[in-house]
């Protein structure tokens, strides 16, 4: 697929559920120092399920349009079925992607299962060993990409303060 979909046009052009959130359960934060995206994904949860969820995306229209459709395909939802999210269920769900931007689709999924981690974490509730890994994964990833591009992310607090 070389075009977006008119769902995923739609999802960028009016997206759901966009904005920072006020007091969230838990949050989210990923992004792709190579291709410049940043998402933050925030939720409310009450009795093991998603009440509120709310992103903030700097990207293209893929990231934003990921984001906004992780959020109504969570919302309701509750923590163990938000855990079965998938990038392939997200590009479903938007009618297909370019090959690409799939990666746009991971980060969605990563911002949730950061957001999910956060939560337990915060509240001494028991984390899923998968979800254990995952974090552990994200993590790794982050230092690796901070260290690879040190100079940059130096550059960048310097010029940001």
């Amino acid at each position: 697929m070389n075009s977006y979909s008119k769902k995923a046009i739609e999802h960028f052009k009016n997206p759901k559920n966009f904005g920072k959130m006020k007091n969230p359960d838990g949050v989210g934060r990923v992004g792709n120092i190579i291709c410049g995206d940043e998402m933050r994904l925030y939720i409310k949860i009450k009795k093991d399920v998603i009440t509120d969820i709310k992103f903030q995306t700097y990207g293209c229209l893929a990231a934003i349009a990921s984001s906004s459709a992780i959020t109504e395909m969570v919302k309701g939802k509750t923590i163990k079925q938000a855990l079965n999210l998938n990038r392939q269920k997200i590009v479903d769900n938007l009618g297909g992607l370019p090959a690409v931007k799939i990666h746009c689709s991971v980060l969605a999924v990563d911002a949730l299962l950061e957001a999910i981690y956060d939560y337990l974490s915060k509240n001494k509730l028991p984390v899923p060993t998968d979800l254990i890994k995952k974090h552990k994964q994200i993590e790794k990833e982050k230092k690796s990409i901070e260290k690879r591009y040190k100079s940059w992310t130096d550059l960048e607090k310097k010029l940001s303060h």
